[in-house]
């Protein structure tokens, strides 16, 4: 299991359209502004809309967040605009449901 560790996460609406992967490359290169040389890996979830950004410092990190101030735009092909939340990468909290568990 890899870690999360200086990876921040881009969060798109859920009824925002469908994106491809080259338009999110576009976007963190021209709005993001996200040097090409700091970023280790990128993991897109189709499925949640959300986009894993790996970076190969904490600094960068936590300079991206303070630039955006945890929100960007994305503006898509038929001018439709959607707001992306940037967090943090993590596990979170997770709801467990727990039945037939024997005393």
């Amino acid at each position: 299991m890899a870690e999360c560790l200086n990876t921040i996460v881009c969060t798109f609406e859920p009824t925002s359209p469908r994106i491809t992967a080259y338009d999110i490359h576009e976007w963190i290169q021209q709005f993001i502004r996200i040097p090409e040389h700091t970023v280790s890996m990128i993991q897109i979830d189709g499925i949640k809309r959300q986009v894993f950004i790996k970076l190969i410092d904490n600094a960068y990190m936590q300079a991206l967040l303070r630039e955006t101030n945890g929100q960007a735009e994305y503006k898509h092909h038929n001018r439709v605009l959607s707001i992306v939340n940037i967090a943090i990468a993590g596990m979170g909290n997770k709801r467990v449901s727990i039945t037939n568990l024997p005393l």
